[in-house]
């Protein structure tokens, strides 16, 4: 399962108007779905999305663990570009729809193969959080059958994500 690494996500960053409600809204249930309460979920991420990822399971009544070698749902952090708009935090750079579009087509599909080939340096140009995705693509989605797209939109100029992977 996908979501992405917005820090913005966490109940401190929440204000009286809540554009992210509903990108907020599809992690919740996301993850809920993942795991049943008391359940142990592996979580693959960058350091700085582990208090998201601990917040997201916690909520669902789950725990962390490291990926190892245990079989476990997995929650996986990561994001396309940060460079959509004027107004996003990279600024607009007009490479940044193709990427996204390419990498949403390869999650999606599932396509582990194009996960693979994503551009690195392009992918750190755009601000975009994709070795998470690298990983999934390796590791899990060459296994699953069907992803279910629970969000799908850029709010701030950022592309954000919710995917559940069904076998």
């Amino acid at each position: 399962m996908l979501v992405p690494g917005a820090l913005a996500l966490l109940p401190e960053y929440a204000g009286q108007q809540d554009p992210l409600a509903e990108l907020r809204a599809a992690c919740h249930a996301a993850v809920a779905w993942l795991c049943e309460p008391g359940e142990t979920v592996a979580v693959h991420c960058e350091h700085q999305s582990l208090r998201l990822a601990r917040h997201l399971v916690g909520q669902a009544g789950g725990t962390l663990h490291p990926i190892d070698d245990r079989p476990a749902p997995t929650l996986v952090i990561g994001n396309g570009s940060a460079r959509r708009t004027e107004k996003a935090p990279g600024h607009l750079d007009p490479r940044a729809a193709s990427f996204d579009a390419d990498l949403g087509r390869a999650l999606t599909r599932p396509d582990p193969a194009a996960l693979a080939a994503i551009d690195g340096r392009l992918a750190r140009e755009l601000w975009a959080d994709v070795e998470s995705l690298r990983w999934l693509g390796e590791e899990v989605l060459s296994g699953s059958e069907r992803v279910v797209v629970d969000y799908d939109d850029d709010p701030f100029g950022v592309q954000y994500w919710v995917l559940r992977l069904e076998s």
